[in-house]
């Protein structure tokens, strides 16, 4: 009886040491993959989550435009005006009542392109850089 006991309790260590990890591997993966916050009431990593998206600062138009309007914008694709055609950027701006004007389409979306173009996290005055980068204005 004695020889059986020790498996038995080797067993039962070994159980109990297999269910705590499966329970530590349940709980990471059921773990909430994002956080809700309420206006007004504090949210912890809210400022590192906004450091981030922005890379710590404002980005320039340069880099707005190399990541998010080229696609677009460097081939005409279309009927966008082209990045440096000032002519057609410009003819955009007198139409439409100047470079707030340029901006206003670009936050709301225009024809093909969807609001903010590709950049959901940009400013409007990293997307107004942009603008004045593709135009000239």
């Amino acid at each position: 009886m004695k020889m059986l006991a020790a498996p038995v309790a080797v067993l039962a260590l070994w159980a109990t040491s297999v269910q705590a990890a499966t329970d530590e591997k349940i709980a990471e993966r059921l773990k909430p993959v994002g956080e809700v916050c309420v206006a007004g009431q504090e949210c912890k990593g809210v400022a590192a989550v906004a450091a981030g998206a922005s890379g710590g600062g404002a980005r320039t138009g340069d880099e707005i435009v190399a990541r998010h309007c080229n696609a677009c914008h460097g081939s005409g694709l279309l009927n966008a005006p082209k990045v440096g055609d000032n002519a057609a950027w410009k003819a955009r701006a007198d139409e439409r009542g100047g470079l707030d004007a340029l901006l206003h389409s670009a936050i709301a979306g225009r024809n093909a392109m969807p609001p903010k173009g590709t950049c959901a996290d940009c400013s409007d005055d990293e997307l107004k850089a942009a603008i004045g980068k593709m135009s000239g204005l």
